[in-house]
């Protein structure tokens, strides 16, 4: 049945007897390719039935469907004509894992980033408003702890503000982020779970009055009595927002029913949908800590995982709890991701200090800051991507005050799979213009290791340290130092051509080149400055000794390290050229980490090659015109 879907026409044209093959087909595809290559299976798992009403109520595109966040798609990517290509699913070429508009017009924003999907809709509809098109609805789906997030609070209080704008906003309520929600919101949303909606008593009362007249005021003005009775502190309606639910998301004939009736009121409507994290595969039901939300590849038929090894997150998972053994002022904060960031390992050790503030990434870095005020220090763990979301909290709630906080960046650099959104390639570069800020980056794990504990060593102001995803990189010994810098490779020549600066786990691209480069008679030097923000002012005097300084680093080149070393020698009044090699300021395809860097020629033989080609240019004779 699945593979005759090529659009939501299609859906909408089955008999209701029939949604449940479906269901159970779109189930089965979910499964089944998210066991060969990972993916967001849980989340997916559990809005089947809620994406098929949405596409049997309203008109995609006309009626755009916005995701937030758009991990919840897969089943939207299913419905919309793209389930002969799902088996690809983030691989390079396939299918992204969020929605993209360059897949297809069903997908009218790629928003990853969580929260954001009402500020997009309260934008949407205003503008179908100006532009007299006033047979289209917006549909928003917030869930899976999205509503944690503050930004779309601020939404909702725009969007309770103009009663015109029809807007059905469908709140994917099944108690769960990336672990159980925590906070006020999900403890107000566990309420209404085991609540009966009011709605059904003011029906029911309806119906026994009919069209009185002069009882209807009557009936409205027991409205909020009767809905602190049924379902206590209904927020939205106080919000002004009207709102129809808790229903159960799994029965698609009542999620239909509520959608219609949202629908027809042509004004802001929630409706709150009741669902279960990984529904329909019990090794996702049963998962404890995140109910399949994100895995990696697994046994389709035991949900176990296949072994991924040692990641530079178990590093920092266990030097962070044997840091908090030894200080007692150690706290760690999690913006809703404590098992990907590594946090759990404290959480368990320290249950006293660890904080979950949800996707919240601004009110982590400010309330990292009060921390470091009361007398702490504490720990945020996000990924790099997410930084971008609190920097003004961080210059000016952290930094401003010089307070020692650590931000520990995961997923730094190129990450491949989850795609553009994902990748952690702008930190290097905003966070060069955070006054006082120190930033590590390590090579391997050994490095990880020694630079956390400096880091958290700071007690004048804020700390950075980075390091990428997927498995630890092999160990590479210093042979020697410069300053606070360790060498890696000493220059064979007397006059060295090249100082290779590698940042972090970049140096074993900078020492594969350094072997290439000594083949074709270059002779080169290779460090690792350990410590990028601020650099080693013995950085000078090594690049005084070279012909030409090569800075490569896994971040966009601009603004970043490669810029740093440039202005550094330039203030020094030394003109010995620099070149900076980095990811290009593009938002990249999804693909796997090492294909992307070959694509972009981080790897030790592109470097080589360009590096062989800049030094030849430095060497060819300058001919005059005659």
């Amino acid at each position: 049945m699945l593979g005759s879907v090529k659009g939501p026409h299609d859906v909408k044209r089955l008999a209701a007897e029939e949604l449940p093959r479906l269901a159970g087909e779109v189930r089965d595809l979910l499964v089944d390719s998210c066991a060969k290559f990972g993916g967001h299976l849980g989340p997916n798992l559990g809005v089947v039935e809620l994406t098929i009403a949405i596409h049997r109520v309203f008109d995609s595109p006309r009626d755009p469907v916005v995701w937030d966040t758009g991990h919840q798609g897969y089943v939207h990517k299913l419905l919309t004509g793209r389930a002969a290509g799902f088996d690809a699913l983030k691989q390079e070429g396939g299918l992204s894992g969020y929605p993209s508009r360059a897949e297809s017009e069903h997908d009218f924003v790629e928003n990853s980033h969580a929260s954001t999907a009402l500020s997009y809709a309260d934008g949407l509809a205003k503008a179908f408003k100006l532009r007299g098109e006033h047979d289209r609805t917006v549909v928003a789906v917030i869930g899976d702890g999205a509503l944690t997030g503050g930004m779309a609070w601020e939404a909702l209080n725009n969007i309770a503000g103009a009663k015109d704008l029809p807007i059905v906003i469908v709140v994917n309520d099944n108690g769960r982020s990336y672990s159980p929600t925590i906070g006020g919101l999900a403890s107000h949303l566990s309420s209404l779970r085991v609540n009966r909606r009011y709605e059904d008593m003011l029906e029911y009362v309806k119906g026994k009055i009919g069209n009185v007249p002069v009882l209807y005021d009557a009936l409205h003005g027991i409205k909020k009595g009767v809905k602190d009775v049924i379902a206590p502190q209904a927020m939205f309606e106080d919000l002004g927002l009207k709102y129809v639910g808790p229903i159960d998301g799994h029965d698609e004939q009542a999620m239909e029913a509520a959608l219609r009736k949202a629908r027809g009121f042509r004004g802001p409507v929630i409706v709150h949908a009741l669902t279960q994290k990984g529904r329909g595969y019990s090794p996702a039901e049963n998962h404890d800590e995140d109910q399949f939300h994100s895995p990696g590849a697994f046994d389709r038929a035991t949900g176990a995982e296949k072994p991924k090894g040692r990641v530079w997150t178990n590093v920092f998972s266990e030097e962070l709890v044997r840091l908090g053994r030894e200080r007692d002022d150690l706290v760690a904060i999690t913006a809703a991701m404590l098992h990907p960031t590594g946090l759990a390992a404290f959480a368990e050790a320290f249950p006293e200090r660890i904080y979950d503030v949800g996707i919240a990434e601004q009110h982590a870095l400010t309330s990292a800051a009060g921390l470091a005020l009361g007398g702490m220090h504490p720990v945020v763990a996000v990924y790099a991507t997410f930084l971008n979301r609190a920097f003004d909290q961080l210059l000016m709630d952290v930094a401003l005050h010089r307070l020692p906080v650590t931000v520990v960046l995961d997923r730094a650099g190129v990450t491949g799979d989850d795609g553009a959104s994902h990748n952690g390639m702008w930190d290097l570069s905003i966070l060069q213009v955070v006054p006082g800020l120190r930033v590590a980056v390590p090579r391997d794990g050994e490095r990880l290791t020694e630079l956390l504990r400096e880091a958290v060593a700071v007690s004048d102001g804020p700390t950075v340290l980075r390091f990428p995803k997927g498995p630890v990189a092999e160990a590479a010994e210093a042979v020697g130092s410069l300053g606070t810098m360790d060498v890696l490779r000493e220059p064979a020549a007397d006059e060295p051509d090249v100082l290779l600066v590698g940042v972090g786990p970049m140096t074993r691209a900078c020492l594969d080149a350094a072997v290439l480069l000594d083949a074709q008679g270059i002779s080169s030097t290779v460090v690792d400055p350990r410590w990028v923000k601020p650099l080693d002012e013995a950085l000078v005097g090594a690049a005084r000794a070279h012909k030409l300084v090569a800075v490569v680093e896994d971040n966009g080149r601009v603004g970043a390290v490669g810029d740093a070393v440039s202005r550094l020698l330039r203030d020094a009044d030394v003109d010995v050229p620099v070149r900076s090699y980095g990811i290009p300021q593009e938002f990249l395809d999804h693909a796997k980490r090492a294909a992307i860097l070959g694509r972009i020629g981080l790897t030790g033989q592109d470097l080589a090659r360009q590096i062989t080609e800049a030094v030849a240019r430095r060497s060819s004779p300058v001919v005059s015109p005659s």
